[in-house]
């Protein structure tokens, strides 16, 4: 009982500090170009982690550092460059719905690439989940800008983060959450890096209108929405299981829909039942999968 309580405590401080990267991202974008949040973010919580790395690498075998890294790249780094590419086009609160699509992809990533069998059930989650991103790409609410393409980065992403998922379950699942973190995070914020410091991010702030709320943003992103986010995730995936953890997006897009409001942002009563749609067939597969 008490690690059920435990799993739930972590959950639910996932939920809320991963469900806030939305709106962090908006606000990052505000004065600094996607690439730079991104990087900002990544090296962030690659510092954040850091007085953890040399214990994590002590401890892990040198044939697991490639997959560690696959899994930063995965769960980490690719979604990051996408979320914020796709943001500078659609609200935060659309990125947050539509990562509620992580779940249906770590199903269909572990069919595809890793061969985990799946139930007919399962299948029907999917395609409920499915139905609900067309009928969100359809609807007129997704287009508050005529944009709407840009939301198709956040699918891909999905896809990214559900690979990850897949990943993590298949190959590193006896590894410690910090040990994962602070290894994959490192070399993540190592490659990006570059990013800043050879663009107009530092000289910015040499000026008499530096962009200190943007640059809290893009810190608070990195070392609490990626860093703390990326070690809770892992521990929640070695505790409670791979499904377990992903059912995180349950919450998510309820969060970020939150922030959207106190933003201002236009959340359409069609964004919120497509919401649900896809919300339905992740807990249809969640079902399917605690009924085997």
């Amino acid at each position: 009982m008490n690690h059920k309580f435990a799993h739930w405590g972590v959950f639910l401080l996932l939920s809320l500090t991963w469900g806030s990267s939305f709106i962090l991202m908006k606000i990052g974008l505000e004065s600094f170009t996607p690439w730079q949040v991104a990087s900002l973010r990544l090296v962030a919580a690659g510092v954040a982690l850091l007085p953890f790395l040399p214990k994590a690498i002590r401890q892990t075998p040198v044939n697991k550092l490639p997959v560690i890294i696959l899994s930063g790249i995965l769960g980490n780094g690719l979604p990051a460059f996408l979320f914020c590419l796709a943001e500078t086009e659609i609200d935060s609160s659309l990125a947050g719905i539509l990562n509620s699509l992580t779940p249906l992809m770590a199903l269909l990533t572990g069919l595809i690439i890793f061969k985990s069998p799946i139930k007919k059930a399962q299948l029907l989650g999917v395609c409920v989940g499915l139905l609900g991103v067309v009928l969100l790409f359809s609807s007129k609410g997704i287009n508050t800008n005529g944009h709407w393409y840009y939301s198709l980065l956040v699918v891909a992403a999905t896809v990214s983060y559900g690979t990850n998922i897949s990943l993590v379950h298949h190959y590193l699942k006896g590894f410690g959450s910090l040990q994962l973190g602070s290894i994959a995070m490192f070399f993540c914020g190592l490659a990006t890096f570059p990013v800043l410091l050879f663009s107009d991010f530092f000289p910015q702030f040499a000026t008499d209108h530096a962009p200190w709320r943007s640059l809290s943003a893009g810190l608070v992103l990195g070392v609490m929405g990626t860093g703390v986010a990326a070690v809770l995730f892992y521990l929640l995936i070695r505790r409670a299981g791979s499904m377990f953890a992903s059912m995180v997006t349950y919450a998510l897009p309820v969060v970020a829909i939150g922030w959207g409001l106190l933003a201002h942002e236009t959340v359409t009563w069609i964004q919120v039942v497509c919401m649900g749609i896809i919300l339905l067939g992740v807990y249809l597969v969640n079902r399917a999968k605690t009924a085997s």
